[in-house]
């Protein structure tokens, strides 16, 4: 069961009574989240490519992925666009074609009803799929190599498999070498679990919004976050791991 809740920039999320918490922040706001944490830096230190393969973990209110056409379509972005997408709540997905989303999203309501009746959309440019099923397992069967992560589930506290070394070792093998991986997470155990899964760490900045982070497997022109110094200075500090919790 979830509640409505109005958001700081004026749009709509839902609360989780499964996992006590909201599917955005209410202070950073649904819409701006999405796309100042995940969708402009995603594109912004990703090489320009004909064709992005797009893991959005999870769908949710499917704001990550609405968002995504909202900035491909603002910035006349000829790329062809795969995105790939768990999500274990089906009766949320159902509900979707119901919710009250920003009237940016307004142009997408047939997506928005395709996607809420048969998890699948295409057309020449856009393929979106979602899969009704665990993350992990989807990772696991994942034949494309991934440009863009949107690493967006529950909190480490309520859904922490999704943010173990071991789960960030299963994102490794199916990355592309230039990844992005965008996270709202700033956590040390968090990003010692993906900086010991063999990515590169970083701090950024969206607009109007508190900060995030960026993981990559190359260099990048951003403020690298030094995991080496903050082990050295907390000695408690270390990922989670899936042993921890199973």
């Amino acid at each position: 069961m979830s509640n409505i809740v109005l958001t700081e920039d004026g749009t709509a999320t839902l609360y989780s009574k499964e996992f006590n918490e909201s599917y955005h922040s209410i202070k950073d706001g649904a819409l701006r989240e999405s796309l100042e944490k995940h969708i402009i830096p995603a594109f912004k230190f990703s090489p320009l490519k004909d064709k992005y393969i797009i893991l959005d973990i999870c769908f949710g209110l499917g704001y990550n992925t609405l968002a995504t056409l909202l900035y491909i379509k603002q910035n006349g972005i000829d790329s062809k666009i795969e995105i790939i997408s768990p999500e274990i709540n089906i009766e949320l997905i159902y509900s979707l074609k119901d919710f009250n989303y920003p009237k940016e999203f307004r142009e997408f309501r047939d997506i928005i009803k395709a996607l809420s009746s048969n998890l699948y959309y295409r057309d020449e440019q856009f393929k979106i799929e979602i899969f009704n099923s665990d993350a992990r397992e989807i990772i696991k069967n994942i034949d494309s190599r991934v440009d863009i992560l949107y690493q967006d589930p529950f909190s480490p506290k309520k859904n922490p498999l999704l943010w173990t070394r071991d789960y960030f070792l299963d994102i490794r093998e199916i990355a592309n070498r230039d990844i992005i991986i965008t996270t709202y997470s700033v956590a040390t155990p968090i990003r010692l679990s993906m900086y010991e899964s063999g990515f590169n760490i970083y701090k950024y900045q969206g607009s109007g919004v508190r900060g995030s982070t960026i993981a990559s497997l190359r260099d990048l022109n951003l403020e690298r976050v030094d995991i080496e110094h903050k082990i050295a200075v907390n000695r408690e500090a270390k990922s989670l791991r899936d042993s921890d919790f199973i």
